[in-house]
């Protein structure tokens, strides 16, 4: 059970960082969310692995570092997280979320491909900084992955909004950042995107088991 709460914490504060950064206007957001990412993932890594997303929980199981008795766990606290999250940012910042427009719509293509790319990217390095044994031990894999996050939301958050995880789609969603009638896009490429990377670590690195 450890595991499943610190996947729930790790996944609650990124969600909550970024409903408080978008929201609240803090600029950059993209800075914020990149940090907040990383020093979750060296919080919680040890216990649980650090996920907080459920397309790298799918990457990483694919990989053959994760069970499927503990996938499924893992994902329904992240999704419980981040609505958790949303929930809380809808309470500090009651005013400015009361006075949100709603969600602009996103174009479909190019928010299919710009998701599917950076989940793509950010399971690779997952797979590659935290799973792979030839990087076994090293200090950098949580810099490394909120960089990654980081690089995507200043990359192609304009285009997609910037989720590359389907838990952080449906906290975004709930507080308004992005529209519901849209969530698949995010889970579709985000779980592909997962997919993919596993598929690509395991031919690369076929040595690596």
């Amino acid at each position: 059970m450890n595991k499943y709460l610190v996947e729930f914490i790790g996944t609650f504060f990124l969600v909550l960082t970024i409903g408080c950064s978008v929201i609240g206007g803090a600029a950059p957001a993209p800075l914020a969310i990149g940090m907040a990412l990383a020093v979750m993932i060296y919080a919680g890594g040890h216990i649980s692995g650090a996920h907080y997303n459920p397309a790298v929980t799918l990457a990483v199981t694919l990989r053959g570092k994760c069970t499927m008795g503990d996938a499924i766990p893992y994902m329904i606290f992240q999704v419980i997280g981040a609505a958790a999250a949303a929930f809380a940012v809808k309470f500090l910042y009651a005013g400015k979320v009361a006075a949100m427009k709603a969600a602009a719509p996103i174009e479909v293509g190019p928010s299919l491909v710009a998701e599917f790319l950076f989940t793509f990217a950010l399971a690779w390095v997952v797979l590659n900084v935290a799973t792979s044994k030839d990087t076994e031990g090293n200090s950098f894999y949580g810099l490394a992955i909120g960089m990654t996050v980081l690089a995507g939301a200043f990359s192609v958050g304009g285009i997609s909004g910037g989720a590359f995880n389907p838990a952080v789609a449906i906290g975004a969603a709930l507080m308004g950042l992005l529209d519901f009638s849209q969530i698949w896009i995010h889970l579709a490429a985000d779980f592909a995107g997962g997919a993919v990377a596993a598929i690509a670590f395991k031919a690369l690195s076929a040595n690596d088991k």
